[in-house]
């Protein structure tokens, strides 16, 4: 916190004195919160983000560099990824999400930052994690931009329920069975909408992987054994404040806008290609 602090009056291009003056507060508490030796009250911090606000300061994008570890080894077979958490890992790293997340149940980590400190900005007390995956002898199922990441998705969302049997059903029950890991493209907020029309018959499966490639929304991996979670490694553990919490926030909602405006007009180009979700599972 004290970093970002510096940083934000930094770019004010203020002194002590003059910041102060225009939260509302001291030098004396300013010099304080700069060297860690205070963190501002919430009313402060609310200060301190509509300051952000009214002086085109981004501090979404100052909390995403700041956790963004920075390697310069990286041990092969090794990945440093990001996790966020609600309220914190207690005990051991365990394949224990809800199992209707993307890939079913496990512990998901993203190749970026934004999106696991989007995922749980909204929470009272969440922590963010950057992490260290040994992969070396685990069995790692990779799934490309394709239809078996939509219909994947679709299954553990419990959006195929109406063909349970089948054998199109089958296949995405058992896709992937004997692996350790699944790696595949983040579903975030911007392609909730897109999945959502999908799944309800309003877009084809061309179109949805249209705006999946144009989002280009990073990797996720997901340690969905217990093998797998033993051999993460937590490296750093971050409280997320409430300055950087509404940040955020404001991010998420901005960039969700963004992408579901982008997928619009992939859709309006795509409308007339593919088959819509009713008709792949009528067709198998």
């Amino acid at each position: 916190m004290k970093e970002l602090i510096k940083t934000i009056r930094t770019k004010a291009n203020m002194s002590q004195e003059q910041f102060a003056a225009s939260l509302g507060t001291t030098a004396v508490s300013i010099n304080r919160w700069e060297n860690g030796k205070s963190v501002p009250n919430q009313m402060a911090q609310k200060n301190l983000y509509q300051f952000c606000k009214e002086h085109n300061i981004d501090v979404a994008e100052l909390v995403i560099d700041r956790f963004c570890f920075e390697h310069t080894e990286k041990s092969e077979g090794k990945e440093i990824l990001y996790h966020g958490s609600k309220k914190g890992i207690a005990g051991d790293i365990a394949p224990i999400s809800r199992a209707e997340c993307d890939f079913g149940q496990g512990f998901y980590m993203g190749t970026a930052a934004l999106q696991p400190l989007t995922l749980v900005c909204a929470e009272d007390k969440p922590k963010f994690y950057t992490v260290e995956f040994d992969l070396s002898g685990l069995k790692i199922l990779k799934v490309g931009i394709g239809m078996d990441w939509a219909m994947m998705i679709a299954y553990y969302r419990k959006q195929m329920e109406k063909v349970k049997g089948t054998g199109i059903y089958e296949k995405y029950a058992h896709f992937a069975d004997g692996y350790d890991v699944i790696v595949g493209c983040i579903a975030d907020d911007r392609m909730y909408t897109e999945l959502a029309r999908f799944f309800n018959g309003t877009i084809t499966d061309t179109a949805l992987l249209k705006c999946l490639s144009v989002l280009d929304l990073g990797k996720q991996y997901v340690a969905v054994t217990q093998k797998a979670c033993d051999q993460i490694r937590i490296v750093e553990e971050h409280d997320l404040h409430l300055l950087e919490r509404l940040a955020l926030q404001d991010k998420s909602v901005a960039r969700r806008a963004e992408g579901i405006a982008l997928a619009d007009e992939v859709v309006k180009q795509y409308r007339r290609e593919g088959q819509f979700f009713d008709e792949i599972l009528g067709g198998v």
